[in-house]
């Protein structure tokens, strides 16, 4: 059911297209076997549409009834959700349907020190970060980097990696990536020399 607000819009919309079209109360007039004087007064706001209006008009105007009846628009506001993996955090910034996903991601701070890097990871896509606060250690194959507030890096994730807070604060960052970047980590092996 279109909400009234909703109907109120059905006119203009169906001037709109028919000056798409380049056409003329007349032409629309003569393919409907509407009289100008009804589209007129429909495009107006000044007739309430009605199937046996608008089903002509679309066909004349070829348009589907999706073009021409407003669509509500839906909450623009993200669920959000946070989830926990040993000491890292993790806030969904993005609806599960995005074509790319955003996370807040926050490492816990290191006051012991340098870390020694675990098993580098690899996953399938592309991922853009973006250092809100905190020093973030990018490993990235041979690469070892600080990134600080401010800074950004883009790689892509089918290159072992590991991410981890320089420091003894805690580190936030903007993490966005393509929706193959959602599978699961696998862990890359070492290369042993012995290839081949």
């Amino acid at each position: 059911m279109v909400p009234d607000e909703s109907l109120a819009l059905i006119g203009p919309r169906l001037k709109n297209w028919r000056e798409k079209r380049s056409m003329t109360l007349a032409d629309l007039s003569r393919t409907t076997g509407i009289s100008a004087s009804t589209l007129s007064r429909l495009e107006a706001g000044k007739r309430a549409p009605n199937l046996e209006l608008v089903v002509p008009i679309a066909r004349a105007l070829r348009l589907e009834l999706d073009d021409i009846v407003p669509r509500k628009a839906p909450d623009p506001r993200v669920a959000r959700t946070t989830r926990r993996t040993g000491e890292t955090w993790y806030e969904t910034l993005s609806p599960e349907s995005s074509p790319v996903q955003t996370y807040k991601i926050t490492f816990p701070g290191n006051p012991a020190g340098v870390t020694p890097v675990p098993d580098l990871k690899v996953h399938d896509g592309q991922e853009w970060l973006y250092v809100l606060s905190g020093r973030l250690r990018l490993v990235l194959g041979e690469q070892d980097v600080t990134l600080g507030p401010g800074e950004a890096a883009e790689f892509d994730t089918r290159i072992p990696h590991w991410l981890a807070a320089v420091g003894s604060g805690p580190t936030e960052i903007l993490s966005i990536f393509s929706k193959e970047g959602k599978r699961i980590h696998l862990r890359a092996r070492p290369s042993t020399g012995l290839d081949g």
